[in-house]
């Protein structure tokens, strides 16, 4: 069958059309199963289970994995694995959600048995109201759809559509009763660019130790050329005899002085006599994102950060090229 490019988006949209209608049906006849299941969940010792065959079954993984992300201990449990073994591992004070479009898929439905003699708890989430799974179920959640979006309502469309937006409420709902924070959620993706921003740490990024330049304030120009230039990092903090910032020397520092001093023996010049006093630092255990966000700023626009402690005296040296490095963007 050929299908003229004018009649593809209206193809597309119908199926739009179609899954769009029975998500609204289905938010609407959320009803106080839903909330008990949340209950369930946020009271339980256990953890949840999540199975499903076929097309559910994939729904049913992202379910765990949107789940766990949130906070919620979850994992998924392939119907057949667990016919052959797997069901070892849940526990009578697990939480078992069996997804089934008919509630009558021959794996999930052979789960049952020994679900019940485990002790867990049983949750069916299916698209008909009576069913072999949600019969047995100790609690049901129905999904009703009118149709699957597919030509011959023959692949399931519709169906693991609304069973994934009930997954997502479900997992949304039970991280803001557990208080789930964005730091939270970052450390279980550590290497995610969210993970990056919220967990890196100025201290894990910075230059610091022999590769760190810093010079006293009394030394002479040659002395902080040479180690600016041996760090290769643009810059040097210039410190007291405490060791305290009390400038910021740059090649732009540098370039400034020669322009203004080229009647002078500029060698004999010190570090405090060039440098940029007070200049821009950040806290060793500050955020990366946080060093980021100042070098970027409108008003600086500045490449490196001299470091300090809470002291205020000076530990590192962070260049804007490795906290873009490490994914922060």
């Amino acid at each position: 069958m050929s299908i003229h490019s004018t009649n593809i988006l209206k193809e597309a949209k119908s199926v739009f059309d179609k899954e769009i209608e029975s998500l609204e049906t289905v938010r609407e006849i959320l009803d106080d199963n839903f909330e008990s299941l949340v209950e369930l969940i946020h009271q339980s010792n256990g953890r949840v289970i999540v199975t499903g065959m076929g097309k559910a079954g994939h729904i049913g993984r992202k379910i765990a994995a949107t789940m766990s992300s949130l906070g919620t201990v979850a994992y998924f449990v392939h119907p057949a694995e667990g016919l052959h073994g797997d069901l070892g591992g849940i526990t009578n004070d697990d939480i078992v959600i069996a997804l089934s479009k008919s509630g009558e898929s021959d794996e999930v439905i052979g789960l049952i048995p020994s679900i019940k003699q485990i002790g867990a708890t049983l949750i069916s989430v299916t698209c008909k109201d009576s069913s072999s799974l949600s019969d047995n179920a100790d609690l049901k959640i129905v999904l009703p759809i009118k149709q699957e979006a597919c030509t011959h309502q023959l692949a399931p469309t519709t169906s693991t559509t609304v069973m994934l937006v009930f997954g997502d409420a479900l997992a949304v709902v039970l991280s803001k009763l557990n208080n789930f924070k964005p730091e939270d959620f970052a450390i279980f993706h550590p290497s995610g660019s969210l993970g990056k921003r919220l967990l890196l740490r100025v201290s894990s990024l910075m230059a610091e130790g022999e590769n760190n330049p810093v010079v006293n304030a009394s030394a002479d120009l040659k002395e902080t050329i040479m180690i600016m230039s041996s760090r290769g990092l643009g810059g040097v903090s210039v410190i007291n005899d405490s060791g305290e910032l009390v400038g910021l020397v740059t090649d732009g520092d540098l370039r400034r002085t020669i322009e203004q001093k080229n009647d002078t023996d500029i060698l004999k010049l010190e570090a405090s006599e060039i440098m940029t006093k007070n200049p821009t630092y950040i806290n060793e255990n500050e955020k990366a994102v946080k060093a980021l966000e100042i070098m970027q700023s409108k008003d600086r626009q500045i490449s490196i950060l001299p470091v300090v402690n809470k002291q205020k005296k000076v530990v590192g040296m962070l260049r804007i090229h490795e906290v873009i490095r490490a994914g922060i963007v």
